[in-house]
């Protein structure tokens, strides 16, 4: 699985960070994707950062 964060979109409130902070990391005002692919322990934590996403910037690739 692969966690995308689209740059233009993501207005940086930091919530994939708090909710999977070992996937995504700041950087600068937007969040990105530090790890590739998504541990299988994260999983789940990376499927609660899309849905909560305000802004619907992150995507995930099977």
């Amino acid at each position: 699985m692969r966690a995308i964060v689209d740059q233009d979109t993501c207005t940086g409130c930091g919530l994939c960070t708090d909710c999977c902070p070992e996937v995504f990391e700041m950087d600068g005002a937007t969040a990105r994707v530090k790890t590739d692919p998504v541990p299988a322990g994260s999983e789940a934590a990376c499927r609660e950062a899309l849905v909560g996403c305000p802004v619907d910037a992150i995507s995930i690739e099977e």
